[in-house]
């Protein structure tokens, strides 16, 4: 498009519904093409079962003017995310899941549109709170029956729940050798969660601090950086004027 300046649109958790990219909602699409993109700060919930619905969805998404670009969250299947292949993109690894549908990887340092930009995706459930169930366990059903029964919050290993929602020690290794390698100097930083003394403002207390979240308060207090944008607490909020907790706002970035 002659003269078109390119565009970065960044949002938040779509749990596999990208409905709010729809021509009628996302208007701003009608000027875009695969060089301008959208980031989802986590969660983005499109490869989870492998059922014939999503790859439905995906591939409206890679239909789109646009370039869809995410990180991790909490709520993906690790395990068929892990099936695709990595490769170099922009500076940073990532996986193709289609050829204008990219997951940045963790610990990663991409130079996008004449920006870069930090990703660190994942984060903590907080949503179980009667336990991670075994489905090989005897019990199983059992245990199902009863927490739905009282009404808990759980959920089950490699069906609904991964360890890997929470960054390897190997990612953490190479998020820092990225980092040094670039002086600690981003525009922006991408992520699913927050810092804790962040989330501990935003929350009052409420979502407990982890390794994650502790690593996150480093890099903010380290990095040089404009923005930190990430969704994961489902509501859409500034905190201390740099931090950009995202839902279902989609905002553009001023480049």
């Amino acid at each position: 498009m002659e003269g078109h300046s390119k565009a970065i649109f960044i949002t938040g958790d779509t749990h596999g519904d990208f409905t709010r990219f729809k021509k009628e909602v996302f208007y701003e699409q009608a000027e875009l093409t695969k060089d301008d993109c959208a980031i989802i700060c986590g969660d983005f919930g499109g490869i989870w079962d492998g059922s014939a619905n999503e790859r439905y969805w995906l591939d409206w998404l890679e239909q789109k003017t646009f370039t869809t670009l995410f990180v991790s969250g909490n709520h993906e299947n690790f395990d068929l995310l892990a099936e695709y292949p990595v490769e170099d993109w922009c500076g940073g690894k990532v996986q193709r899941i289609r050829p204008s549908v990219i997951h940045l990887m963790r610990g990663q340092v991409y130079s996008i549109q004449g920006k870069k930009f930090f990703t660190m995706g994942g984060a903590s459930s907080h949503d179980i709170d009667g336990g991670i169930l075994e489905p090989d366990d005897p019990q199983f059903k059992r245990k199902c029956r009863m927490l739905d029964h009282s009404g808990a919050l759980y959920r089950v290993n490699h069906r609904s729940w991964w360890k890997e929602e929470l960054p390897s020690e190997e990612e953490y290794q190479t998020a820092r050798a990225n980092l040094d390698s670039i002086g600690w100097e981003v525009d922006y930083i991408i992520t699913h969660c927050c810092s804790t003394s962040v989330q501990d403002e935003l929350s009052g207390g409420f979502y407990k601090a982890d390794a994650l979240t502790d690593f996150l308060e480093e890099v903010t207090q380290r990095c040089q950086f404009k923005y930190q944008f990430f969704g994961h607490y489902h509501t859409d909020r500034i905190i201390r004027e740099k931090y950009v907790l995202l839902y279902e706002q989609i905002i553009k970035l001023k480049l």
